[in-house]
């Protein structure tokens, strides 16, 4: 008789003891930065990806007098710089539109870098096509390393457009739930994949370019 009361009593104490029970997954709040916080992790990543590119772009050069022998051709490098400099202006404006609250405004804008990015890719093509004629990937070091870069960044491209397609595809731009702040987040990614390119055309065109010309 004795343990049938004692056990009873045991479980109420130790219920009292524990407290209020904690609330399940579904019920905590949305971190509504983990999304940025994430995207930024990622960029990070990419960015010493590339620094070790361009790090081996230098090494290499270095051990060669001349690098690189015939310097690549500015006029369409330059295009692509103003086509990824246009489409982060015209996000950037999507982006100021959504804080006003102007949605469709910002979907316009999001639709129009899309188009921007589109035309990067064309006229890239066009590039690979006119450098093919006289470099190859397997023609020098130089060759190598020039298309892996630039491939390389076009990947990101890609991947950057269909980020976008998925964002504009999004019933709202402002979603109640995961994923949250869609537009700012694929804003900075694609801010990312535009610094990079300004990089490249800085390192792999203008400066041989000058070097050139210069001496």
């Amino acid at each position: 008789m004795t343990a049938a009361v004692v056990a009873p009593h045991d479980r109420f104490s130790d219920a009292d003891t524990r407290g209020p029970l904690a609330p399940r997954i579904d019920q905590l709040p949305e971190d509504e930065q983990r999304g940025t916080l994430a995207m930024k992790l990622v960029i990070v990543t990419e960015a010493l990806l590339f620094v070790c590119l361009f790090f081996s772009y230098f090494y290499v050069g270095h051990r060669h007098p001349r690098w690189p022998s015939h310097p690549p051709e500015l006029p369409l490098a330059l295009v692509l710089l103003g086509l990824l400099l246009a489409s982060s202006v015209v996000l950037h404006v999507g982006e100021r539109q959504l804080q006003r609250g102007a949605a469709g405004r910002a979907r316009l804008a999001l639709v129009g870098t899309i188009g921007l990015g589109l035309a990067f890719a064309v006229v890239q093509v066009m590039e690979y096509r006119h450098h093919l004629r006289t470099l190859q990937p397997r023609s020098d070091a130089y060759g190598s390393l020039f298309y892996v870069i630039t491939t390389f960044h076009a990947l990101h491209v890609a991947a950057g457009l269909l980020m976008l397609l998925f964002v504009a595809c999004l019933p709202t731009l402002r979603p109640p739930r995961s994923p949250r702040r869609p537009l700012h987040n694929v804003a900075l990614y694609w801010h990312f994949v535009d610094v990079v390119w300004i990089v490249v055309v800085a390192l792999l065109y203008v400066l041989p370019w000058w070097k050139a010309r210069h001496g």
